[in-house]
C-alpha cells in the first residue's frame, strides 16, 4: 500500500503514523548517539584508561562512531532509493539497537571502538529515512511542518539520555537504548510506503546511484553545499559541548561542568531551536533565510561560550542551552537536504547528507588536536570554529531556495 501526496491526506491516519514512527526513531537514534559523550569519561575509565588518555581515547571513540556513520550513510541511503524508505527504517534500528546492546558488555577499548563504529553503521540510516518518507507523502505548503516535528521530536532523546546516563551506569543506559530501539519495531509494522517512491519502482530510471549525485557537476555541487551548511552544528555539538570539562579546566573553573549536564542543556536548546527555525521557515516561506539567521546566532552564541561561560557553572550550562537553540536550525538543514533532489536519488541524499555532516566531525576533531599543542584547547577551538562557520556560510549564498518546491521529479545521469 502506498500513501498519496495530495492535500487531502492531511493529516490522515496514515500520515501521522508516519510522522510518529519517524519521530520516535529519531529519539532513539538521538539518545544513542549522544549517550557515549555523556558517559565517555565514566565508561572510559571503569574500563581501565589512564586519567592522561581519557581525552585521545574519547576522540578516538567519537571518530569510530562518526565513522560509522559515514560507511552506514551510503549503505542506507542507496538502499532507501532501491528497496524502499521502509526496509531501511527496520534495517537500520535492528542494527543501531543490537549494537547499542553490546556496548553494555565491552571490556576494553578496542572492544568498544569496534561496536561504536557498527553501531554508527546503524544510526546512520535513521534520520535520512524518516525525513525522506515524511517528505514525500506530506503537501509542499505543510512539508516543513512534519519535518520540524521529526527533528523536535528525535532531540528530546539527548534529554532522555542525560537523565539516564546520570541516573543509572553506564552499561545500562546502553541497555536501555538498545530496548527503546527493540521496542519500536512494533510500531513500524503498520506504516505505508511512500507514494512517490512506489510511482518510480515502475519506471527505468535509475534509482540509488551515488554516482548520479556526485557525477553531474548540478548535483554534485549542490550537494556538497548542503554538506557543508550543517558543519557549525556539529562543531558546537562535538567540540565544545562533548569536551566541555576539558574547556572548563583550561578556563580555571573552579567546579568543572559535567559531560552528562551540558549535553542535556545544549539539547533542550537544540529542541528550542528545531521547532523555532521550522515553524519560521513555513511563516516567511524561505529556508535559506532562516538558516542564515541561526548561522549568525551561532557565531554569536560561540563568541559567549568563549568569552563568559568560564563564569560559573550556571552561566557555563546557561551558555550551552543558548548554542543549542542557535545551533538548532537542523530540521530546516535535513529539509532542505530532501527537498535538493529528484525522488530517484533523494533517500541517498537524504541519508548521507547529514551523516557527512556528523562524519565531518572526524576532521574536526582531528584539526583540533593538531592545532591543540601549539595553540592550546581554547584557542584551537575558536580556531576550528572560525572555519566552520566560514564555510558554511560560503555554501549557503550558492543553494536554491526550496520552499514548495514540488518534490515529484527525477534527476537523470
Amino acid at each position: 500500500m502506498s500513501v498519496s501526496t495530495s492535500p487531502s491526506v492531511w493529516p490522515s491516519r496514515s500520515v501521522l503514523l508516519a510522522i510518529t514512527v519517524a519521530a520516535l526513531g529519531y529519539f532513539v537514534d538521538i539518545y544513542d548517539l549522544i549517550l557515549f559523550s555523556i558517559v565517555r569519561i565514566e565508561s572510559l575509565r571503569s574500563i581501565g584508561v589512564p586519567e592522561d588518555q581519557i581525552l585521545s581515547r574519547g576522540v578516538l571513540l567519537l571518530n569510530m562512531q562518526m565513522g560509522g556513520m559515514l560507511v552506514g550513510g551510503l549503505i542506507w541511503g542507496v538502499l532507501g532509493d532501491k528497496r524502499g524508505r521502509l526496509s531501511v527504517l527496520f534495517g537500520s534500528i535492528i542494527m543501531y539497537s543490537l549494537a547499542n546492546i553490546a556496548n553494555g558488555f565491552v571490556q576494553t577499548v578496542p572492544q568498544y571502538a569496534v561496536l561504536r563504529f557498527l553501531a554508527g553503521v546503524g544510526l546512520a540510516g535513521e534520520l535520512g529515512a524518516g525525513i525522506t518518507l515524511v517528505a514525500e507523502i506530506m503537501p509542499a505548503s505543510t512539508r516543513g511542518y512534519g519535518t520540524m516535528i521529526v527533528a523536535t521530536v528525535g532531540i528530546l532523546g539527548a534529554i532522555v539520555a542525560s537523565l539516564v546516563g546520570d541516573a543509572f551506569d553506564w552499561r545500562i543506559a546502553y541497555f536501555v537504548g538498545g530496548a527503546m530501539g527493540l521496542a519500536l519495531l512494533v510500531l513500524r509494522i503498520g506504516v505505508a510506503e511512500s507514494g512517490m517512491f512506489e510511482g518510480i519502482k515502475q519506471t527505468q530510471v535509475v534509482r540509488g546511484s551515488f554516482l548520479t549525485l556526485v557525477s553531474s557537476p548540478a548535483t554534485r555541487w549542490r550537494y556538497v553545499r548542503v554538506v557543508l551548511v550543517g558543519l557549525p552544528i556539529w562543531y558546537v555539538v562535538g567540540i565544545l559541548i562533548t569536551f566541555s570539562p576539558e574547556f572548563g579546566r583550561a578556563m580555571d573553573m573552579p567546579a568543572l561542568p559535567q559531560a552528562g549536564r551540558a549535553v542535556m542543556f545544549c539539547y533542550i536548546g537544540l529542541a528550542i531551536g528545531d521547532f523555532a527555525s521550522g515553524a519560521l521557515s513555513q511563516l516567511i516561506r524561505s529556508r535559506n533565510k532562516v538558516v542564515g539567521l541561526f548561522l549568525l546566532l551561532t557565531a554569536a552564541s560561540i563568541a559567549t561560550y568563549f568569552a563568559v561561560a568560564h563564569l560559573s557553572l550556571p552561566v557555563f550550562y546557561f551558555v550551552c542551552l543558548l548554542l543549542g537553540v542557535a545551533a538548532g536550525y537542523w530540521a530546516v538543514f535535513v529539509t532542505i537536504a530532501s527537498e535538493q533532489f529528484g525522488t530517484n536519488i533523494r533517500a541517498t541524499a537524504t541519508t548521507t547528507a547529514p551523516n557527512f555532516v556528523r562524519g565531518a566531525v572526524v576532521a574536526l576533531t582531528t584539526l583540533f588536536e593538531a592545532l591543540r599543542p601549539g595553540l592550546g584547547i581554547r584557542a584551537s577551538a575558536m580556531v576550528v570554529g572560525a572555519m566552520a562557520l566560514g564555510i558554511a556560510f560560503a555554501s549557503l549564498r550558492g543553494l536554491e531556495e526550496t520552499y514548495g518546491k514540488d518534490l515529484n521529479f527525477v534527476e537523470f545521469h
